[in-house]
């Protein structure tokens, strides 16, 4: 069994004025973004960690942004209004798009196409240089939460507030299994670094854990979280994620064993005061941190974390 890791907060981060409810990557080593239901958009470099950049600001909530490295993009989801794209190397917006009055609850990009999936139980599919909407996915009235794609088995799978996780095909769009996943909504979902496996994490806070060659069989379920696992990021070298919770915890997970190693929370680690939204790790390494994880919540704080491991 893997050792058990120690954990330090190395930042907290203020600047929000509201709950923090998504985070993004850059490009740019240490440095990430963060948006919530204050509509601003921040840049954050560990460098310089008290000093936030605002370099977007919308007229609603931001719950959904995403990063496309292959243009050094960054896509924001304005909640009632629609996407915008900025190019992060200019730090220039590029174009917008209205097109939803519901919330948007994720967006993914693949190759071409935005995947854009809100609360109206749609996906809508655009095309990333037209900005134009191309298709629209709808087998639920109910919300659609998360999204992820595996591009080996060329498929778009899709989580929703019906409980059910529902798996395309990533160009026809044609419907290829719906599997009953959970009892309550599905908040999150994310592929292991090698695609064989699928976690969901749900309202009912279970984690869950698919098969991908076995099409999608129920490999594991755990009793993960006290309430709703609100999201789920797996470490850069792919040995451990984590999951975050509506119970204010922070839980850092074996990925090989699917065994927990580590609970980040306020009464032993000075952790988040509410429900804590959205993680993510980072690929940095400098000055002794290496791959720190971060995390965003209702308390309107961004965690930074460090974990380091005693020796055997």
């Amino acid at each position: 069994m893997m050792n058990r890791p120690n954990v330090q907060k190395i930042h907290t981060l203020r600047g929000h004025n509201d709950c923090v409810y998504t985070l993004a990557p850059t490009a740019e080593p240490g440095v990430f973004i963060s948006g919530g239901g204050d509509g601003m958009v921040v840049r954050w470099d560990l460098q310089e960690p008290e000093r936030g950049k605002v370099i977007a600001k919308v007229e609603a909530s931001v719950y959904a942004l995403h990063f496309n490295k292959h243009f050094n993009h960054l896509i924001v989801g304005q909640n009632y209004e629609g996407v915008h794209i900025v190019d992060l190397e200019q730090n220039k917006a590029l174009g917008s798009l209205k097109m939803t009055q519901a919330s948007i609850f994720d967006i993914k990009t693949y190759r071409d196409r935005i995947f854009v999936a809100t609360s109206d139980g749609q996906v809508a599919v655009l095309h990333y240089q037209k900005l134009a909407i191309l298709h629209h996915i709808q087998d639920s009235t109910e919300r659609a939460r998360s999204i992820a794609i595996h591009p080996k088995n060329h498929e778009l799978v899709v989580g929703y507030s019906d409980n059910s996780i529902r798996i395309y095909d990533l160009t026809t769009y044609q419907l290829k299994r719906t599997i009953n996943a959970h009892q309550n909504s599905v908040f999150t979902l994310q592929f292991t670094p090698d695609q064989r496996f699928l976690l969901s994490g749900s309202r009912d806070a279970h984690l869950k854990i698919w098969d991908t060659q076995k099409n999608y069989e129920l490999h594991e379920s755990i009793v993960a979280h006290m309430y709703a696992i609100n999201h789920i990021d797996f470490q850069p070298d792919g040995r451990l994620f984590a999951t975050c919770s509506m119970d204010k915890s922070v839980k850092i997970w074996d990925a090989e064993r699917f065994q927990l190693l580590k609970v980040i929370d306020k009464a032993r680690h000075a952790g988040h005061g509410t429900s804590v939204n959205r993680l993510l790790w980072l690929n940095y390494s400098q000055d002794g941190l290496h791959q720190p994880i971060v995390s965003a919540s209702d308390d309107r704080t961004i965690s930074v974390w460090k974990m380091e491991w005693p020796s055997s």
